[in-house]
C-alpha cells in the first residue's frame, strides 16, 4: 500500500510532525509538509485555482492511502490542515473527476495534543469528511504530549495503528 502523508501544523518541528516523521517511516510513507506548498483559502469564484493545490492532489491521488496530520488546536484542526480540507471542495466543483477518485482511497489521522483523550469532535470532522468524499475511514492515532513527544510512550499504540492499516 502506498501511504501519502499529509502534514499541516504551524510548527515545522513540533511534536505532529516528529509522529508524521515516524509514521512514514513505519508505513514507508511519503511526507507532504503543506508548509511547502502555497494553497489559497476556497473561495466560490476558483481565484487561487492556479495555487500548489491541484499539482498536490494530483500527486495524492497516486496513492492508495491519505494520511492527514494534524495537532489539535482550540478542539479543531490546524489552519492549514483547514485550508486544505475546505480546498477538497475544489474537486465537487471544478475537477469533479479528480474528486471521483478519492472513492478508490483508504484514509486515516494521525493528532497530537495536551489533551489525554482528544476531543470527539476533533476526529469527527475529519470521518464525515472522508465519508462525504466516499474515502475508507480506517480511525486514527493520537498521542497525547504536553511539551515534547515522547515515541517510546506510545509505541504500543503507534504499533496497534500500524498493524490495522496493513489488517
Amino acid at each position: 500500500m502506498r501511504v501519502a502523508i499529509i502534514l499541516g501544523t504551524a510548527r515545522n518541528q513540533g511534536n505532529t510532525h516528529q509522529l508524521a516523521t515516524y509514521l512514514r517511516n513505519g508505513v514507508a510513507g511519503t511526507l507532504f509538509n503543506l508548509a511547502d506548498y502555497k494553497i489559497g483559502t476556497y473561495d466560490y469564484e476558483h481565484r487561487n485555482i492556479n495555487d500548489d493545490f491541484l499539482p498536490l492532489m494530483k500527486e495524492i491521488l497516486m496513492f492508495d492511502h491519505i494520511m492527514l496530520a494534524s495537532p489539535i488546536y482550540w478542539y479543531a484542526a490546524s489552519s492549514e490542515m483547514k485550508v486544505f480540507l475546505d480546498r477538497l471542495s475544489d474537486l465537487m466543483t471544478i475537477e469533479k473527476n479528480l474528486g471521483r477518485q478519492l472513492r478508490s482511497k483508504s484514509a486515516s489521522l494521525l493528532a497530537t495534543g495536551c489533551d489525554i483523550e482528544p476531543p470527539v469532535c476533533f476526529e469527527q470532522m475529519f470521518e464525515l469528511t472522508y465519508r462525504h468524499l466516499g474515502i475508507n475511514y480506517l480511525g486514527m492515532l493520537y498521542c497525547p504530549c504536553v511539551d515534547h513527544l515522547e515515541i517510546e510512550q506510545h509505541q504500543f499504540v503507534i504499533d496497534s495503528f500500524l498493524k490495522n492499516l496493513h489488517a
